[in-house]
């Protein structure tokens, strides 16, 4: 089964979402503001998928940070920052058996279906 970590106001997060049940695909969803993300889970997505790839920089989160932060950040900056502000998380995050996938563009879908 799916897991797609993801805010449930966000409109990418959504789309992922009615995508997954168009072709009623079983997955769990879990809100990163309301359950939160560890410490330990964060890790090991950037362990396969970089923690670059996971820190969502266009998020009104990214663009309130002291610049000083921003312009400074490191991986264990990085996913300290995402750990205390989920909002940082690109969005959505889906763990298959396969590994992780990170955002929704069309390669992603060509991915989960080629998956499923």
């Amino acid at each position: 089964m799916l897991t797609v970590y993801g805010l449930k106001s966000c409109d990418t997060t959504k789309k992922a979402l009615k995508w997954l049940e168009r072709r009623e695909t079983p997955h769990r969803f879990l809100d990163v503001r309301a359950d939160g993300v560890d410490s330990d889970k964060l890790t090991e997505w950037a362990m396969e998928v970089g923690w670059e790839v996971l820190l969502n920089r266009g998020s009104t989160t990214w663009r309130n940070l002291d610049a000083v932060i921003r312009e400074n950040v490191t991986e264990d900056i990085g996913l300290q920052l995402m750990a205390e502000n989920p909002t940082l998380i690109k969005r959505p995050v889906i763990e298959t058996d396969a590994g992780v996938l990170v955002g929704w563009k069309p390669e992603h879908q060509r991915t989960l279906e080629e998956l499923l």
